[in-house]
């Protein structure tokens, strides 16, 4: 690749340099692609251990896991940790949802989305009305077994931050794939947390930056303050 962007005043060792990256950013963008492929490759997994019965938090109705497909056979449900033993919203899972709140509109256009946790729909009702979401659909599993059943929930209680794609097919719902990355066995101790890291615009960002991500930075729930 031989890249003709040039930028004002910039020194040969910058452009040599960045040549190199570019060569790697390349083949990331490859690499990034033929995974998505190998995804979508994927069989149908397991059909659901149940049909879910979720309440609603915008009006706390029931709705079962079948019934929140509406017109698309693919369904993205992300587990927030909030409920159980996590008595306070997870700040890291709220930064990613204050994102994605923002395109939940255009996502409806090709597929369902759902936030589940096990707090309670009240509180889930007061968390949307401070963060300000306006499209998320927020559902409480505080009366069912999903979030154990599905990797979301420790034995004690504790909250964890799982997504899910579930697919609806002519023999029911059949899982279809998880960020099983959250809990894999990875030498590489960054990539664990990391299991959403492609939808979640903050991080991208600040890995284009000199400073990186960091090790000691971390969302916070109070606006304009960060832990």
């Amino acid at each position: 690749m031989a890249p003709e962007t040039r930028w004002p005043n910039e020194p040969a060792d910058y452009r040599t340099a960045r040549a190199t990256l570019l060569e790697k950013e390349a083949a990331l963008r490859r690499s990034i692609e033929e995974v998505a492929e190998l995804r979508r490759q994927l069989p149908d997994g397991g059909a659901a251990k149940e049909d879910y019965r979720f309440a609603d938090a915008a009006t706390d109705a029931e709705v079962r896991l079948s019934a929140l497909f509406g017109a698309h056979d693919t369904l993205v449900l992300y587990n927030l940790m909030y409920g159980g033993a996590q008595t306070a919203p997870c700040a890291m899972c709220v930064s990613m949802l204050d994102s994605l709140d923002r395109n939940a509109a255009q996502i409806a256009g090709r597929a369902a989305l759902a936030v589940v946790a096990k707090a309670d729909t009240a509180a889930l009702r007061a968390l949307a009305a401070e963060r300000g979401w306006q499209s998320l659909r927020l559902l409480s599993s505080a009366g069912n077994s999903y979030n154990r059943d599905y990797g979301a929930e420790t034995a004690d209680g504790g909250q964890l931050p799982m997504m899910h794609v579930w697919r609806r097919t002519a023999d029911g719902v059949r899982h279809f794939w998880a960020s099983e990355l959250l809990d894999a066995d990875v030498p590489d101790w960054r990539s664990q947390p990391r299991h959403v890291d492609a939808i979640w615009p903050l991080w991208n960002l600040f890995d284009l930056t000199p400073e990186g991500r960091g090790t000691d930075w971390y969302p916070s729930l109070a606006p304009g303050t960060a832990s």
